[in-house]
């Protein structure tokens, strides 16, 4: 349930620098989507990301996406004076809700190394950490 004064709506292609400016302002996370990114995640998931608005200022916010088999959450960001209000579990139980509809089984997030605050919220919302997979990258 949000606290008064707040909102939740879907994230849009015109909320692109003010979830930008708000997830990197969030220790431990990196935030760093072209608008092109941006809007290929937005548009070939529709409904899945969302925010929290505080009046006409974003409060929270997260990207979801899936690949048709998995879901992904990535940048998952509260602003530092709306912490501690639940505004964070809500968006990541309706991301899960719209994948689970979707038929997705499973999300996974990624976290990066040394972000101890990130993974206390994860870890107290109930998610577990995988230590049979090593993610290894190739930038193109």
């Amino acid at each position: 349930m949000l606290p008064p004064g707040f909102q939740i709506a879907p994230l849009v292609a015109d909320d692109y620098e003010a979830a930008l400016q708000l997830w990197n302002a969030c220790e431990g996370v990196r935030a760093s989507e072209t608008r092109t990114d941006f809007d290929r995640i937005l548009q070939r998931n529709p409904g899945l990301s969302s925010v929290v608005r505080h009046g006409d200022r974003l409060a929270a916010a997260v990207l979801c996406c899936h690949d048709g088999r998995r879901g992904y959450l990535y940048h998952l960001g509260v602003a530092a004076e709306f912490r501690q209000l639940g505004l964070g579990r809500l968006l990541v139980e309706r991301s899960l809700a719209g994948l689970q509809a979707e038929g997705i089984q499973r999300c996974s997030i990624f976290l990066i190394v040394g972000n101890q605050a990130g993974e206390a919220f994860w870890t107290r919302i109930g998610w577990r950490e995988r230590t049979d997979l090593k993610v290894l990258a190739h930038d193109l």
